[in-house]
């Protein structure tokens, strides 16, 4: 009968060795999913934007009678100024 209780524990330990790394498996799983979901939705992906990518000068009167000759010609000749 001695043999018979030692091997019944020993079946239990076993099957709840097993049940409990199944059981963590899965919820390890999950929280990886979980975290890579967070991940993916947290960035989203970039909107194509409405402007065109070309430079639009400020021609205001009080932007042109601070700007120096130099920066003027850039912006007329359509250029980002690179100058002040």
């Amino acid at each position: 009968m001695n043999r018979i209780r030692t091997a019944v524990t020993a079946a239990a330990i076993a099957g709840s060795m097993v049940v409990g790394g199944v059981v963590g498996a899965a919820l390890y799983g999950v929280t990886t999913l979980s975290a890579a979901a967070a991940t993916t939705a947290a960035s989203p992906t970039p909107s194509p934007s409405s402007s065109t990518g070309k430079f639009v000068p400020n021609e205001t009167a009080a932007h042109e009678a601070t700007e120096s000759a130099a920066r003027e010609a850039q912006e007329n000749a359509g250029q980002v100024p690179t100058v002040p």
